[in-house]
C-alpha cells in the first residue's frame, strides 16, 4: 500500500503520535510520501523528524497517481485543501482529525495505526461526494483549481452595503437576491455556512445543490433546492463595484461585472470511511441532537 500524507499544523497535533505512526508505516512495509508544505511545518517544530521526511517529500499532483490513499492530517479546512490538491485524480482521501469539530474527518490521530490496518485489510468503504466547479467571464477565477467540495459564496466586500445577485437556472431567471450575499452549497457543504444561514441539511446521496441567501432584505426569500445537473449563473450589482467570492477555503475579490456560473464538477471526491462509520450517527453527534438536559 502507498500513501500520500498532506496536512496542516494545529495546536492539537501530537508529534509523538506522528513519530510512532511513521515508524509503524515503515515496520508494516507501507510506502508513504509527505507533501512539502506539511513536511516544512513538521520539521520546523521537530527537526528530529528529518530522517523520516527528507527522502519522502513531494509537491506534484502527479505523485498521487501511484498512491492508494491520501491522508489529510488536520481539521475540516485541511481536508478541503486536500480535496483541492487531489482534484480530478479521485484518489480516496482519509480525513484524520488533528483539529476541533472534524465533521468531514473520519478518524482521530490516536487511532491512526488501527485505522490504517483496517485499510490494509480492506475494511473500509468509499463515500463518493459530488463537487462543484466554477466558471467566470473574465476567465481565471480560482485559476486551475476552480472546484470545491463544500460551497461557493458571493458576498459583499464592505460592511456598510448590500449587494444584488441576479440568479439564473439553466439561463432562466430565478431571482434578484438583495442582501449580504448568496451561498450555493453541495450536500456536503449543506452542514457548513449554508446551515448557519437557515439552509437545509441535505443527505450526501441527494443529487441537489441548495441556494441559500445571506441576510436577505426580503423576509420571504428562502433557500431553494435544485438538481445538481443544472447550471446556476450570476450577475452582481454592488455600490462598491466589487464583491467577495469564496470557494471552500479560498477567497477572491472580483469586479461586479464578472459573470459567474456554477455546475457539477466532472469528477467525484472519494472520502474513505471505516466500516463502523455512519453518516447519520456522525450527523447526530456533531449536531448534538438529543443532548438536551431534559433527555
Amino acid at each position: 500500500m502507498k500513501l500520500a500524507i498532506l496536512g496542516r499544523w494545529t495546536d492539537r497535533t501530537d508529534l509523538g503520535v506522528l513519530r510512532d505512526f511513521f515508524q509503524f508505516l515503515e515496520a508494516q512495509g507501507i510506502q508513504f510520501r509527505i507533501h512539502h508544505d506539511y513536511a516544512g511545518e513538521l520539521l520546523e517544530r521537530d527537526p528530529k523528524l528529518k530522517d523520516w521526511i527528507d527522502s519522502r517529500v513531494f509537491s506534484e499532483q502527479s505523485t498521487l497517481k501511484n498512491c492508494d490513499f491520501a491522508f489529510s492530517f488536520g481539521g475540516d479546512g485541511t481536508l478541503l485543501n486536500t480535496v483541492r490538491f487531489v482534484g480530478p485524480t479521485e484518489v480516496p482521501i482519509l480525513g484524520v482529525n488533528f483539529g476541533r469539530l472534524g465533521f468531514l474527518t473520519n478518524t482521530l490521530q490516536e487511532n491512526l495505526q488501527s485505522t490504517t490496518l483496517e485499510l490494509v485489510k480492506g475494511m473500509f468503504r468509499i463515500d463518493s461526494r459530488v463537487a462543484m466547479s466554477v466558471e467566470s467571464d473574465p476567465k481565471g477565477l480560482f485559476g486551475n483549481t476552480n472546484y470545491g467540495l463544500n460551497d461557493l459564496t458571493i458576498h459583499k466586500s464592505s460592511s456598510n452595503e448590500m449587494i444584488t445577485v441576479h440568479t439564473y437556472i439553466n439561463g432562466e431567471f430565478l431571482n434578484s437576491y438583495w442582501g449580504d450575499g448568496l451561498i450555493i452549497a453541495t450536500p456536503t457543504g449543506s452542514t457548513a455556512y449554508s446551515l448557519s444561514c437557515g439552509g437545509p441539511i441535505i443527505h450526501p446521496n441527494a443529487d441537489a445543490f441548495v441556494i441559500t441567501p445571506v441576510a436577505p432584505h426580503s423576509l420571504t426569500v428562502r433557500p431553494v433546492l435544485i438538481p445538481d445537473s443544472y447550471v446556476i449563473s450570476f450577475e452582481i450589482e454592488s455600490r462598491a463595484g466589487q464583491a467577495m467570492v469564496a470557494m471552500d477555503t479560498r477567497t477572491e475579490l472580483v469586479n461586479e461585472k464578472t459573470e459567474i456560473a456554477i455546475r457539477k464538477a466532472d469528477f467525484r471526491v472519494n472520502l474513505v470511511r471505516t466500516i463502523s462509520s455512519n453518516y447519520l450517527d456522525n450527523l447526530r453527534e456533531r449536531m448534538m441532537w438529543g443532548k438536551d438536559r431534559r433527555n
